[in-house]
């Protein structure tokens, strides 16, 4: 599969799997250029050709107009080296915490097969940074954040912005498509459990043994 195939079926299984409604959302995948949803496009009408290139300075190569979010797909990968695929939603949760500039805590284990502690929630940029290159000042405050809080973006592969919504990241399209779809099921579970005890919490010493059970050099989970 051409990897422009390959980024519109990744934009329709997430507006399938209800992560996206109307055009709230895009999927972009990394080879030595990137390839993203065009904006505002209508997918059911849309063919592979469609899918915008850019190259890794942000200029447009082929297809439509990229999405606006393309800008802080660039910096996410320039920041995250190790990234393949990036996805940007309005999931319904996960936004409500964005909304209410809160992480998304560690209250379980399905959390944390996935997590390696809370997903945190990035502030957005300043006035100034809002008016001028908003959406790479978007990435950029992304990349920022998980620097200057020594967080490993392969262990916590998302985040919410301020306000805004979710960006999810993966080595691979297939990797950061589960990795939205999961974080989605983990943000309605952390809701719905708060507002049965607000102090809810899962051990560390728990979070630890799930994390690395599934991930890393000891690893034992599948076959």
């Amino acid at each position: 599969m051409g990897i422009k195939q390959s980024v519109l079926k990744a934009n329709k299984w997430i507006v399938d799997k209800g992560l996206v409604e109307l055009t709230w959302g895009n999927v972009s995948v990394k080879d030595i250029n990137i390839v993203i949803k065009p904006s505002g496009i209508a997918l059911d009408q849309a063919v592979p050709d469609d899918m915008s290139e850019v190259n890794p300075d942000c200029q447009h190569l082929s297809g439509k107009k990229p999405s606006v979010d393309t800008p802080s797909h660039v910096e996410l990968y320039k920041n995250f080296p190790g990234i393949k695929s990036v996805i940007h939603t309005h999931s319904k949760y996960a936004t409500i915490f964005a909304q209410a500039n809160r992480a998304i805590p560690c209250l379980g284990t399905t959390h944390a097969d996935y997590f390696y502690g809370d997903v945190p929630c990035v502030p957005h940029p300043s006035a100034e940074g809002v008016k001028n290159s908003y959406e790479a000042n978007t990435g950029r405050i992304i990349g920022e954040y998980f620097t200057h809080n020594e967080l490993n973006y392969l262990h916590t592969p998302a985040c919410l912005v301020q306000g805004h919504g979710v960006f999810v990241w993966g080595t691979s399209v297939n990797h950061a498509l589960e990795t939205a779809y999961v974080l989605e099921i983990v943000a309605e579970m952390a809701y719905k459990t708060l507002l049965l005890d607000s102090h809810s919490r899962l051990a560390d010493f728990v979070v630890q043994k799930h994390f690395t059970r599934k991930h890393g050099d000891t690893k034992y989970y599948g076959q």
